[in-house]
């Protein structure tokens, strides 16, 4: 029965329908309008702020350890795993429909990130939180909207995501070094218990210090291979162009397949738009102090999972040659691909690279979900330790369940909360507008950065104290 409504949902978001690969282009669309391509025309002060994004204070973590943090939860199994099941099911076109849902959803999530800064507010130990649910109960008004997200939010981050990195890092171990799935999720388990335990703080510190190393050891080794192959570098970029369009001789069908497998696994990746980054850029205190700041600091994540690091799979895999396709082959093929350009070493690389990009997703997931806590009236003792119980045992369930079951949960909770996340963002476009508006004329200007309550126009109300 649980399987029969998963798959009726997904062919409703994903399928047949399509619901979410058309609004998640239409809010593309509509925020780089709205906010005048500032993807393009800040491509640069995008970065420039990462100078000045270590600094915090005691209320909330600092700009980079919050771009760290979400790019902990977006760069994980979609990076490595699920490039290789776009590529697999849609070709190499996919990988040109994933550029284009990140283009696109630079915008969108500049969004939702500066949406979570203005309402974000203050737990129970004066840190910050904030969310989709935060600013569609302050800004919208709509409580039964914000508890639903929450839900989705706690099925998806809080269960079905964490099973899903748990499931594929014992998969690689298990293929790369025939560990049993049982011991791997242990292992799993026992070690983000510790972490998560300390709370935000500890997972951001853990976050800052392995993403980057993570991150750039990756881009290094798919440097080296697109490098060797030099070669073969134009017929895959045109591979790659012709397939998205279906000029290759499955036509139309190729099209279709390429265009719902890049957008699909592109947001799984870059989670643009899905409401979960907003977590993380909500618990920062920004430098300079406007909540515009984590929108170009949460568009650069989007930038740099998609655009950056799924390229660097998608490479890997296209360069080595002959793709199995119609398959759900996961992290294998991505180990298989390696294994081609570097012998047997690379077989080890990929094992250690998901391993750790999977495990900090891991982590990541549960201070998602931990944020909503309070939406329910459980922020407290009682409530923390049931779901770090219950988020851990789905952890453990993860590393041996099966993959096609996980994945198809996974999709049906990143797609509820996606429809319910881009409808409050639409509605809320006035006032990512006049905020964004205020912090262009500012930097202009060459004005005071800080944003105060009272320098615009803003829907609903903001927690006090925050803005004043």
């Amino acid at each position: 029965m649980l399987d029969t409504t998963i798959v009726f949902i997904n062919n409703i978001l994903w399928g047949d329908y399509s619901v979410l690969i058309v609004l998640l282009v239409v809010a593309g669309v509509w925020f780089s309008a709205s906010l005048g391509l500032v993807q393009f025309k800040h491509f640069g002060h995008m970065f420039g702020l990462i100078r000045s994004s270590t600094k915090s204070d005691s209320q909330g973590i600092s700009s980079f350890q919050a771009l760290c943090t979400s790019l902990s939860a977006r760069v994980g199994t979609g990076n490595l795993a699920g490039v290789a099941m776009a590529i697999s099911v849609g070709g190499a076109g996919a990988v040109f429909w994933m550029w284009v849902i990140a283009l696109l959803g630079m915008a969108t999530g500049f969004a939702e990130s500066l949406l979570a800064q203005v309402y974000k507010v203050r737990d129970h130990n004066s840190e910050f939180r904030g969310g989709p649910a935060y600013y569609i109960q302050q800004g919208l008004g709509i409580k039964w909207l914000a508890v639903l997200f929450s839900i989705c939010l706690f099925l998806g981050y809080g269960l079905f995501f964490s099973a899903m990195q748990a499931n594929t890092i014992a998969d690689a171990l298990n293929n790369a070094y025939q560990i049993p799935t049982l011991y791997s999720g242990l292992v799993i388990t026992v070690l983000a218990g510790a972490i998560v335990i300390g709370g935000l703080r500890t997972i951001a510190r853990f976050a800052e210090l392995v993403v980057p190393f993570m991150g750039v050891a990756y881009i290094i080794t798919a440097l080296g291979v697109t490098i060797f192959n030099i070669a073969a570098v134009p017929d895959m970029l045109l591979d790659i162009v012709s397939s998205a369009f279906g000029l290759q001789e499955a036509g139309a069908g190729a099209l279709g397949a390429a265009l719902k497998a890049g957008i699909q696994r592109g947001l799984y990746s870059n989670e643009a738009g899905s409401g979960s980054a907003p977590h993380a850029a909500a618990s920062a205190s920004p430098n300079p102090n406007h909540p515009a700041t984590q929108g170009y600091i949460q568009m650069l994540g989007v930038f740099f999972d998609t655009i950056i690091l799924c390229t660097c799979t998608a490479v890997i895999i296209l360069l080595a040659g002959d793709i199995p396709t119609g398959e759900m082959t996961g992290i294998r093929l991505t180990q298989d691909a390696m294994a081609h350009h570097i012998g047997s070493s690379g077989l080890h690389f990929v094992s250690i690279a998901i391993t750790l990009f999977a495990f900090t997703s891991v982590v990541a997931n549960y201070a998602y979900a931990q944020s909503n806590l309070r939406i329910f009236g459980i922020d407290n003792k009682w409530g923390n330790s049931v779901y770090t119980v219950g988020y851990l045992a789905m952890v453990l369930w993860g590393s041996g369940a099966r993959l096609d079951a996980v994945w198809s949960a996974a999709d049906m909770a990143l797609g509820l909360m996606t429809l319910v996340n881009v409808t409050a963002l639409i509605l809320l476009t006035p006032t990512i507008v006049a905020v964004s508006r205020d912090y262009f004329a500012k930097h202009e200007d060459g004005r005071e950065m800080a944003f105060k309550k009272g320098d615009c126009s803003i829907q609903g109300k903001t927690e006090d104290g925050i803005w004043n």
